[in-house]
């Protein structure tokens, strides 16, 4: 089996971040839940319930074979399919803000984004005779893709959308496909940029509020100053633990997109990098598991999980340092909510079943000719 150190070493750090999540929904949401909610606990008693639902879903999934998810992956994403359908009946699907992600299970779409990863998975491993052929190999792809894609953006959920955008061109181009149709997709895509972002208004909002925030403090450009004042205030050291003054009503969603933003205010530039070393740790961890799987879907898996959670690391923390404009993503196994939480810990738990794998088996190339 792969060495016992490294699944410990993933489980620990997996453990330390949902660990860190209990700590900092707490800190950052108390208050908020107290005048909203009258129960400070409100959001904490709710995320260590979720955390409790995902260790139990990372265990189970931890004794399956992963091949059973090669099996469905087919019916996995037209399920998903249909869960994003699903969120625009107005009596199913539930409107918060303004978008239809919601259902009575959680916010469909990021369940889907792990059924993506097991589809394309499943399909490059399936298809590596004919994956640098444009009709059989690429077009397959793309449909899928662009499918799931356009029902994310109409809930709307952009920063979603190119989330599952990255790590599937990603999974792509390290499963054989060729760059050239990805260069064909992009030439495509130029147009998109317009389309979905500079012509809709509020996301255009965002796009000036990210070029020029001090233009407008106080309307487009506020969010993201309150998360700059939050991570200059916390400056090397941190204020410490609930002591941070940017979620008292200052920072919005501070316990959910922003919650880095607190965790640079309360515990500092040296609690940031902590937890970006963290992320690498499961980054590189991940990655030797997939590199050392015994066949091509499990590496392909392997490299897509990592992607999917990496990527979203990237994105979310892009936002919050004012590198990107905001997305509306969370912060994998740290900000408050349900679904993005469970669907990790069950993208880990996989992880685990395949660092289970006997060494004996006869290895494959991590990108395949």
């Amino acid at each position: 089996m792969i060495k016992s150190k490294e699944v410990l070493f993933l489980l620990l750090i997996t453990i330390t971040l949902v660990s860190i999540s209990i700590i900092m929904v707490y800190s950052s949401s108390s208050i908020f839940a107290s005048q909203r909610f009258n129960d400070p606990f409100y959001f904490l008693k709710r995320q260590i319930i979720w955390v409790f639902i995902g260790i139990a879903l990372m265990l189970v999934c931890s004794r399956i074979n992963y091949k059973v998810w090669q099996r469905y992956s087919f019916p996995l994403i037209i399920c998903g399919i249909v869960l994003l359908i699903l969120v625009f009946l107005p009596w199913i699907g539930k409107e918060i803000r303004g978008a239809r992600r919601q259902l009575l299970i959680g916010q469909p779409v990021e369940f889907v984004k792990l059924a993506l990863v097991i589809y394309i998975a499943a399909f490059l491993s399936k298809k590596q005779e004919i994956i640098k052929d444009f009709i059989k190999g690429f077009l397959p792809f793309l449909v899928i893709l662009s499918t799931v894609f356009i029902l994310t953006v109409l809930q709307p959920s952009l920063g979603g959308a190119i989330n599952m955008s990255i790590f599937s061109l990603v999974m792509f181009l390290i499963g054989g496909g060729r760059i050239l149709h990805l260069g064909y997709l992009f030439l495509f895509s130029l147009p998109l940029p317009y389309i979905l972002i500079w012509n809709v208004p509020y996301r255009k909002r965002r796009i000036l509020g990210y070029l020029f925030p001090f233009d407008d403090p106080l309307d487009k450009g506020y969010q993201i100053i309150q998360s700059f004042s939050a991570l200059r205030r916390g400056a090397l050291h941190g204020v410490g633990i609930g002591n941070s003054t940017q979620k008292l009503f200052y920072l919005p969603e501070p316990h959910t997109d922003f919650i880095f933003s607190i965790i640079g205010e309360e515990m500092g530039f040296i609690g940031a990098v902590f937890i970006l070393l963290l992320f690498l740790g499961f980054a590189i961890l991940g990655i030797r598991i997939a590199c050392k799987a015994p066949d091509l879907f499990a590496n392909f898996l392997g490299v897509g999980i990592i992607s999917m959670i990496i990527t979203q690391v990237i994105l979310n923390i892009s936002v919050v340092t004012g590198l990107l404009p905001t997305t509306g993503l969370p912060l994998p196994f740290i900000s408050f909510g349900g679904s993005s939480l469970i669907s990790n810990m069950i993208a880990v738990g996989i992880l685990l079943n395949i660092s289970r794998m006997d060494d004996r088996l006869p290895k494959v190339k991590f990108m395949p000719r």
